[in-house]
């Protein structure tokens, strides 16, 4: 029986910046056709743990492997099979977007037909093939992140890692960006996503770490994750009135543990919570707040975020 080498493997991961411990002890692996999902608050580690993982950043202590190749011992080996995805775009936006291509490219030490071949290729994956001669700062933020995906494409990477790849695009460019994703996963690419959205994450991670002050705080599946909170739902609140009101009233209630505003309702996770739906038409009237629908759910992994990494606003 062959066992499978993981394509990423971390290994107690400690990085210090002065007398702070940023990351402090991270370990996972990633499986061939596995996604992961890094998730945490502003300066949990996250993006430092990344910029490890890549080699940007040397480890305080720890060790990574990349396809088998320890990463401080054999570099370039261990590179030539990642793609980087960053936060911000590495893109020229004076330039059209074949052109980006073909510079990285040759960075790549692609040349010739194989460097054409492979840049039509990943502008028909990330669907620029029709705005291939425009230059990059008239393409809207959606169809800059899709290049910015399509550029580390580009060596056909074992391991893709994207650091909050979605930021500030429109819900199409994310759906179209998922689906991609989704098809290079069953490709067989190995992948590590960070991301504030959730429902990015559940939808397309098999395994979810949550990092919290620099250390891991849970790691497993979503659905994993997603039952350590038992018996929990989630209560969508449509209302009309003061929203930030009624959700600090109904926090208060015995047995919420998050009341919170989120795409103009009042989201609530509660242990059998349909059961509290009276209690709460009533805390919200006191504040003269007006219900106009409520719709009962499952807990879901935002709720676990929230539940280990608690509610105070990160900087």
């Amino acid at each position: 029986m062959t066992v499978d080498v993981p394509v990423l493997a971390c290994r107690e991961l400690r990085y210090e910046y002065g007398d702070r411990m940023a990351v402090d002890g991270v370990s996972f692996d990633i499986a061939p056709g596995q996604a992961f999902g890094l998730l945490g608050p502003n300066g949990a580690g996250k993006t430092t743990t990344i910029k490890m993982l890549c080699g940007l950043l040397a480890p305080s202590s720890g060790e990574v492997f990349v396809a088998g190749h320890r990463l401080d011992r054999e570099p370039l080996a261990a590179k030539r099979h990642i793609g980087y995805v960053p936060q911000d775009l590495a893109l020229y936006v004076e330039l059209t977007a074949r052109e980006n291509l073909e510079f990285w490219g040759r960075l790549y030490g692609l040349r010739g037909a194989a460097l054409k071949d492979r840049v039509d290729e990943t502008l028909e994956v990330v669907s620029l093939e029709d705005r291939a001669k425009d230059v990059v700062k008239e393409f809207s933020g959606g169809m800059q992140r899709r290049l910015n995906l399509a550029v580390a494409l580009l060596a056909h990477p074992t391991l893709l890692v994207l650091d909050e790849p979605t930021v500030g695009v429109d819900p199409q460019s994310r759906n179209a960006i998922m689906d991609r994703l989704e098809q290079l996963r069953s490709g067989g690419v190995a992948i590590l996503y960070a991301s504030h959205y959730m429902e990015e994450v559940e939808r397309l991670c098999d395994m979810v770490g949550i990092v919290d002050h620099g250390s891991v705080v849970a790691l497993g599946t979503p659905h994993e994750l997603i039952e350590t909170l038992g018996d929990a739902q989630t209560l969508r609140i449509v209302a009309r009135g003061d929203l930030g009101a009624a959700a600090s009233r109904i926090f208060a209630i015995p047995g919420v543990s998050e009341a919170m505003i989120v795409d103009g309702a009042v989201r609530v996770t509660a242990e059998n919570a349909s059961a509290l739906v009276g209690v709460i038409a009533s805390s919200v009237a006191d504040v003269g707040v007006e219900i106009e629908g409520i719709e009962i759910g499952g807990a879901n992994l935002e709720s676990v975020f929230l539940k280990l990494t608690g509610r105070t606003l990160r900087d």
